[in-house]
């Protein structure tokens, strides 16, 4: 069958829920085509992962895992090791297995700044 993959809904929210955030690395977004900056790209990595994972493989976590998140139109100056929090993310599942991730989120909150405990 042709054209399922339109039909497979991934519930942002629920996913990133029960999450902690840190980035890992931020800079720009730029357009392939043309190389004009047009947003940010932050890399963050999952330091606690408390999401009930239904599955028969048993028990499975995502801790330590990046995430490239693409922010359209904004410029964020976030440091490495600043705790954040997603703002209406929007999550494509891709890649051969199904197991890749692309993430675009409308801003990035800081929770808390790098350095402060």
């Amino acid at each position: 069958m042709k054209g399922l993959i339109q039909f497979q809904n991934f519930d942002s929210r629920a996913f990133f829920k029960d999450k902690l955030l840190k980035v890992a690395a931020n800079g720009p977004l730029t357009d392939y085509n043309t190389k004009q900056v047009i947003g940010t790209k932050t890399t963050v990595v999952i330091i606690e992962d408390n999401t009930e994972y239904h599955t028969k493989a048993g028990a499975i976590s995502n801790i330590y895992e990046k995430i490239n998140v693409k922010v359209p139109g904004k410029t964020l100056e976030l440091t490495p090791g600043t705790l954040v929090e997603l703002i209406d993310p929007t999550c494509v599942i891709y890649g051969d297995y199904r197991n890749q991730l692309s993430v675009t989120a409308a801003d990035i909150r800081v929770l808390q700044p790098a350095g402060k405990a």
